[in-house]
């Protein structure tokens, strides 16, 4: 039997698809030899659903007993085992609702995990995108979407050294001007990405807002944008749909 698996290994072969695959390599093997036959289904249960850059899991025991056809009693047996023989570390939640946290250790997670600096990084960048996320979808005045693209534009302006406070101002600033030009007569798409933005955030460098400024704008982009609501509802009774300005 070693010696076909051994062949079968020297065959060369392609995956019917690119993605949704998990590395099972010598690591499988031990936990697999390791671990009783049920409490190795949910370790590769946790294998497979786990975040690929950190390891880890959040599931309740009720959600794990659903996925596996088991009682959770059973699943609280496999998770001690789990945690007893060294293959995870499991932080329970604050309550029987609340989800487990589990984190595969090294020994048997065949992906490199990001150093404590690569993390924080990754952790700030999360921080400034759903910061900026918050703040574009609140001018009102957006087509009411955050996509990927919209992600990818905030991560590079993050790597451009746009401050969060800069990127903030311009898209108050920006949310004003289109308000005032809706008010105006002017052209009603909402705006569709967040690059729209980035002639104004080169505008606000070159010439910067006087100190205080900001909470004006706040003030400013609520006031146009009750008003501008008030001109829809007294004027606007079409059903089409508007052009997106990017």
């Amino acid at each position: 039997m070693a010696t076909t698996i051994k062949a079968l290994r020297k065959t060369g072969s392609k995956l019917k698809t690119s993605s949704g695959w998990f590395a099972a390599g010598a690591s499988f093997q031990r936990a697999l030899i390791l671990l009783s036959d049920g409490t190795f289904k949910l370790f590769a249960y946790v294998c497979l659903e786990s975040d690929r850059g950190t390891g880890r899991l959040e599931a309740s025991q009720t959600d794990l007993a659903r996925v596996l056809g088991k009682s959770r009693r059973i699943i609280g047996k496999y998770i001690a085992e789990l945690e007893r023989k060294g293959i995870c570390v499991i932080i329970p939640g604050k309550n029987q609702y609340a989800p487990n946290t589990f984190e595969i250790l090294d020994a048997y997670w065949p992906y490199i995990r990001p150093t404590i600096a690569e993390e924080k990084q990754r952790t700030a960048e999360d921080a400034y995108v759903a910061a900026v996320r918050d703040s574009f979808l609140a001018t009102g005045c957006s087509r009411g979407k955050f996509d990927i693209g919209d992600e990818q534009t905030a991560k590079a302006m993050k790597e451009q050294g746009v401050s969060l406070e800069l990127l903030q101002d311009a898209l108050l600033l920006g949310a004003c001007r289109k308000y005032d030009s809706w008010l105006c007569g002017g052209s009603s798409e909402p705006i569709g990405s967040l690059r729209y933005f980035e002639s104004l955030v080169s505008e606000i460098r070159e010439h910067p807002l006087p100190p205080g400024y900001h909470r004006h704008l706040q003030s400013k982009v609520s006031q146009l944008a009750v008003t501008w609501e008030e001109a829809k509802a007294a004027t606007l009774r079409t059903g089409g749909k508007q052009p997106i300005d990017k």
